[in-house]
């Protein structure tokens, strides 16, 4: 009786998970692009440091400044598959 009982609990659980994203869909996707905003924001602020370093790092300055770029960009596309209907 007990692992039934346990079995309906963890139903109703999915049940409820699983429903309870699919009504907050919006809600979900609003807070993710808040996520990748802030973090476009954390870039942003790195790359403007690595600009202010001095240059004299054997090219790894510059290798970060396109890897940071880089990453900036599939942010963006990130931000732009997410608003896509």
């Amino acid at each position: 009786m007990y692992v039934s009982k346990l079995r309906l609990g963890v139903f109703a659980l999915i049940f409820a998970v699983f429903f309870g994203f699919v009504g907050a869909g919006v809600t979900l996707a609003q807070q993710y692009q808040s996520h990748m905003a802030q973090a476009r924001t954390y870039l942003n602020s790195a790359l403007n440091e690595l600009y202010a370093a001095n240059a004299n790092k054997g090219g790894h300055r510059v290798n970060a400044i396109n890897y940071v770029k880089e990453a900036i960009n599939e942010v963006n596309l990130g931000i732009k598959y997410a608003n896509s209907p």
